[in-house]
C-alpha cells in the first residue's frame, strides 16, 4: 500500500512537470508565432490573363503559374484522391493527427534524423504560407499550434480550397487547376479518376515525379493513390481496375502568349507594368481585356511579313546561310525531324543543296528530296541599291547563285497528295516543288486603330518577334518623309491656303548663316511644275511647293500645328521639318491622322480597354476622351485632298479595296524609310518599312512600293468586318469645279478641272480666263498671266 502511495504521488508529480512542461514549450512556441487570421485573406501569386475582344485568351504573365479555383470547380474525384494521399481523415482530426504524428515519428527514430512529417492538410497550408520549410521539431510544434488554431478560424471546406490552389505540382504549376493544364490541357473540373490519382501522386516529390521527365516513378505512386482510395471504400473494384488499365495521354494546354500578335502582347506588358508594377502583373491574377482581335493580328503579321520578305528580293540575293562539307551533311540532314503530311503551301525549311545546274538545284531536307526551280530565283541578283530590279535582268542560271553544299531556306510550293506520300512501293523519291527564299534584314511595323474609339486593333513591331522583341512600331523613332505634309497643309488652311491656291514649283535654296551652308532640295521625280495648285502640291507631293508654304507659314506654325495632333517631339526651327525630318514613332503618327480621319479631334490609341482583379473587379478602365487639336472642316478638307492621293497620286495602290480611302506615302532621302498612312472613317492603319541602322533601301524603294503593298494586304483581310462607309462632310463645307492651271472657277464642259471642296466662304469667286479663252478661240490654253498666277501664290 505504501509503495502505491508513492507511485501514485511520483505520478501525479510527472503529470504536473509534463504539464508544466508541455504549458512551457506551448507558451515558448507561441510567442513569435505568425498572425494564422492571414490566410483568410488568401491572395497567392496568380496568373495574369490578356483576353481579345472575342473572349480569346491572348497571353498569360505570371512567376507562379496558378489559377484560382473555387472546390465546386474542381472534380469531386480530384478532390478524394488528394485527400486519400495526404490526408485521409482531414474532415475528421482538428488540424492535427496524432496517428500521423506517431507514424512519423517511428519512422524518424528509425531513420535517425527527420524524414517524415506526418503532416495534415491543414498543417501543410500553415508551412506554406506561414513557416518557413525547414525540418525542426520547433518548427513542427509551431506549426501544429497554428494549424489547431487555423481550424477553429476557417471551415474545413475553406482550408481544403486554399490547399488545392497552393499546392506545387511540378512543371511550373501551382494548385490543382494549373496541373491539369500542364499534364493534361482540361480544366480541374474536367479530371477523370485516372488523370486525378496521377496529380495527387505529385506532392510528395513534384520535381522528381513528374510524368513528363519520371513516367514510371509517377505511375508508381499513382498505384498507391488508387489503392489507397479502393481500401478507404471511396472507389469500388470496378472504378479501380478501369483507372489502373486507362492509358494516362499526357498533354498540355496550348499557352497563346508570343504566339499570335506577340508584338501587341509585350506592348500590353510594358504598359501594365508602367500602371501597376512589375509584382501585381506577375502575381496579381489580373484579368486584361484589350480590343484587338485574332484575325487583325493574323493578318497585320502576315501582311508585314510579306512585305518585308518582297523587299528584300527587290535588293537580291545576300547569299546562303552557310556552305558545309560533304562528311558534315548527312549530320545536318539527320538533325531535321519533319512530317511532309504536316507541312503547309509557302511553309519554310532549311534545305540542303545537293546539285545544281542551269535551270535549277536539287535539295534535301531531314529524309526528302526538292527541287528549286530557276524561276523562282529570277529575283536573285547581286544586291546594288542604285538600281532598281526593273533595271537589272533577271537571273536565268541557278549556279550563278547556289553551289552544292549550300544551305538556303526554300517554302514548299506544292504538297503531294496523302496517297503518294504513303506509297511505299515507289521505287523513286517524292521531288517536292520549291522555291528559294531569303529573310530579310530589312525591318518594319504595322500599327492599326479605330478612330471612333481610339481601339488599337493590330500591332506587328518587327518580323519575328523572337528574334527581335525591339517594337517599331511604338519605339523606333524615324523620319517620315511626305507623309508628314499633310500636317503642313492642315496649318496652310487655318492661314490663308484653300485647295485652289498656287505656289510656284521651282529650285529653291535657303542658307544657314549660322553653319554657313545651303539647303538645296528638290521634288523626288527631279523636275519642276511652276505654278501648282495646293490640291497637285499634295496629292503629287510636292517637296518645293511644300517647303515654300512652310516658309511662308513660318516654322512656329508647323511647330504648333503638329503639337496640336498630340507630336510631343522636339522640332528644330528648320524648314526641313515641312517634308518630315523629325524623327516621330509610326504610333505618333497614327494617332495624328485619327484627326483628320475624325472631326477633327485626335483620340490617343489604347490597346487595354479595362482591368480587372482576380475576383473580377473592375479597377482600370479605360474611357478614350478625343482630344479637340483642328476644326471639323479642316480635317474634311485634308480628308478630300488625301482621297485624291488614293485617287489620283501615290496611294493609288489602296483603291484595290474598292471602298473610301484616304492616304499619304512618305519617302525619305535616299529611300532610307518608306511610310504609308490610309485610312477609312472605321479604321486608320499605318505602315513603316526600314533598316534598323538606317541606310538606302534601294532605288525605288518608296511609301508606294515598300509600304502600301503591306497596307493593302492587311486591310483586304479584314475589310469585311466593316459595312463600307464615306465621310461625312460637316455643314460649313462648300465644293466647286477649279480649273487645275489658274485655281479659279471652271464652267461645266471644260477639260482638266476638280472637284475641290473649300471652307465657306473662301472658295474662288473669279472665273478661269481660260474658259474665256476657250469660248473666244476654242483653245486650252491658259488665259492667266504669269504675273496673275504669282499674286496668287500666297
Amino acid at each position: 500500500m505504501k509503495y502505491l502511495k508513492i507511485f501514485s504521488v511520483l505520478l501525479l508529480v510527472l503529470i504536473l512537470a509534463a504539464t508544466a512542461v508541455g504549458i512551457g514549450l506551448y507558451k515558448w512556441a507561441a510567442q513569435d508565432l505568425p498572425d494564422y487570421r492571414t490566410i483568410s485573406d488568401y491572395d497567392p501569386p496568380l496568373v495574369t490573363k490578356v483576353f481579345t475582344r472575342d473572349g480569346d485568351v491572348l497571353g498569360q504573365f505570371y512567376r507562379e503559374k496558378r489559377y484560382l479555383v473555387s472546390l465546386d470547380e474542381i472534380a469531386p474525384v480530384a478532390v478524394k484522391a488528394f485527400l486519400a494521399s495526404e490526408d485521409a481523415r482531414f474532415y475528421e482530426h482538428e488540424g492535427v493527427s496524432m496517428l500521423g504524428v506517431a507514424r512519423a515519428a517511428i519512422q524518424n527514430f528509425k531513420a535517425g534524423e527527420i524524414v517524415q512529417g506526418g503532416s495534415t492538410i491543414t498543417q501543410q497550408v500553415i508551412k506554406s504560407l506561414l513557416l518557413t520549410p525547414e525540418r525542426s521539431y520547433t518548427r513542427k510544434l509551431k506549426e501544429a499550434i497554428l494549424a489547431y488554431r487555423l481550424e477553429n478560424h476557417l471551415t474545413k471546406d475553406e482550408i481544403l480550397t486554399i490547399y488545392m490552389n497552393q499546392i506545387f505540382l511540378g512543371s511550373r504549376a501551382y494548385g490543382i487547376e494549373a496541373a491539369s493544364r500542364e499534364y493534361f490541357g482540361k480544366h480541374a473540373g474536367e479530371l477523370n479518376l485516372a488523370e486525378a490519382s496521377l496529380l495527387a501522386a505529385l506532392p510528395k516529390a513534384p520535381s522528381r515525379l513528374n510524368p513528363y521527365r519520371n513516367p514510371e516513378g509517377a505511375r508508381h505512386r499513382q498505384m498507391y493513390v488508387l489503392s489507397r482510395m479502393l481500401n478507404l471504400g471511396w472507389i469500388d473494384e470496378q472504378e479501380y481496375q478501369e483507372a489502373v488499365s486507362k492509358s494516362v495521354e499526357l498533354e498540355r494546354m496550348p499557352d497563346p502568349s508570343w504566339q499570335k500578335g506577340p508584338y501587341y502582347l509585350e506592348e500590353v506588358r510594358r504598359r501594365l507594368i508602367q500602371m501597376f508594377g512589375e509584382e501585381k502583373v506577375y502575381e496579381g491574377g489580373l484579368m486584361v481585356q484589350t480590343p484587338t482581335s485574332f484575325k487583325h493580328l493574323e493578318a497585320a503579321q502576315k501582311a508585314l511579313r510579306q512585305g518585308l520578305e518582297d523587299s528584300t528580293k527587290r535588293r537580291g540575293w545576300r547569299g546562303p546561310l552557310d556552305n558545309i562539307e560533304p562528311e558534315m551533311q548527312q549530320g545536318f540532314l539527320m538533325q531535321q525531324v519533319l512530317d511532309p503530311e504536316e507541312m503547309e503551301k509557302g511553309q519554310w525549311t532549311q534545305v540542303l543543296v545537293t546539285d545544281v545546274e542551269a535551270s535549277g538545284a536539287d535539295v534535301r531536307f531531314g529524309d526528302f528530296h526538292g527541287r528549286i526551280d530557276v524561276s523562282t530565283m529570277e529575283w536573285g541578283r547581286t544586291p546594288d541599291p542604285s538600281r532598281a530590279p526593273e533595271e537589272v535582268r533577271a537571273i536565268r542560271d541557278a549556279t550563278r547563285i547556289l553551289e552544292p553544299g549550300d544551305i538556303v531556306w526554300a517554302s514548299l510550293q506544292h504538297k503531294p497528295e496523302p496517297d503518294e506520300l504513303m506509297d511505299e512501293s515507289r521505287m523513286e523519291p517524292i521531288v517536292f516543288e520549291m522555291a528559294l527564299e531569303q529573310e530579310p534584314e530589312v525591318q518594319g511595323a504595322i500599327y492599326s486603330l479605330d478612330p471612333r474609339t481610339g481601339d488599337v486593333m493590330a500591332l506587328a513591331g518587327g518580323y519575328d518577334f523572337h528574334q527581335s522583341h525591339f517594337n517599331r512600331a511604338t519605339q523606333a523613332r524615324r523620319q517620315t518623309g511626305s507623309a508628314f505634309k499633310p500636317i503642313v497643309y492642315s496649318a496652310a488652311l487655318d492661314n490663308g491656303y484653300t485647295p485652289a491656291s498656287i505656289v510656284l514649283d521651282a529650285p529653291f535654296v535657303y542658307d544657314d548663316h549660322e553653319t554657313l551652308t545651303s539647303w538645296r532640295p528638290r521634288n523626288f521625280e527631279g523636275v519642276f511644275h511652276g505654278p501648282t495648285l495646293i490640291r497637285d502640291a499634295l496629292v503629287k507631293s510636292r517637296n518645293l511647293v511644300t517647303i515654300r508654304v512652310a516658309q511662308n507659314l513660318g516654322i512656329g506654325e508647323l511647330i504648333d500645328r503638329s503639337r496640336s495632333l498630340g507630336i510631343q517631339e522636339e522640332f528644330p526651327r528648320d524648314l526641313s521639318i515641312s517634308l518630315g525630318s523629325v524623327p516621330v514613332t509610326l504610333e505618333d503618327m497614327c494617332q495624328a491622322f485619327s484627326a483628320f480621319a475624325r472631326d477633327g479631334s485626335y483620340v490617343v490609341p489604347r490597346l487595354i480597354n479595362s482591368v480587372s482583379d482576380s475576383w473580377g473587379q473592375l479597377i482600370y478602365e479605360n474611357d478614350t476622351e478625343p482630344v479637340e487639336a483642328i476644326s471639323h472642316e479642316n480635317s474634311y478638307i485634308i480628308t478630300s485632298l488625301l482621297q485624291e492621293v488614293v485617287a489620283d497620286g501615290t496611294g493609288w495602290r489602296a483603291r484595290a479595296l474598292g471602298r473610301p480611302v484616304a492616304g499619304k506615302t512618305g519617302t525619305t532621302n535616299q529611300q532610307k524609310d518608306a511610310w504609308y498612312l490610309g485610312y477609312s472613317p472605321y479604321l486608320l492603319t499605318g505602315v513603316y518599312v526600314g533598316f534598323d541602322q538606317p541606310r538606302p533601301m534601294g532605288r525605288f524603294e518608296t511609301g508606294a512600293r515598300a509600304a502600301s503593298p503591306i497596307w493593302v494586304d492587311y486591310r483586304k483581310e479584314v475589310e469585311e468586318e466593316y459595312p463600307v462607309q464615306d465621310f461625312q462632310r460637316p455643314p460649313g463645307i462648300v465644293t466647286a469645279r477649279i480649273d487645275a492651271e489658274s485655281g479659279l472657277l471652271a464652267p461645266s464642259g471644260m477639260d482638266n478641272t476638280y472637284f475641290l471642296p473649300f471652307k465657306a466662304g473662301t472658295e474662288p469667286t473669279r472665273k478661269s480666263a481660260r474658259a474665256e479663252s476657250d469660248r473666244e478661240e476654242g483653245s486650252g490654253s491658259s488665259g492667266a498671266t504669269e504675273e496673275d498666277l504669282l499674286k496668287q501664290m500666297y
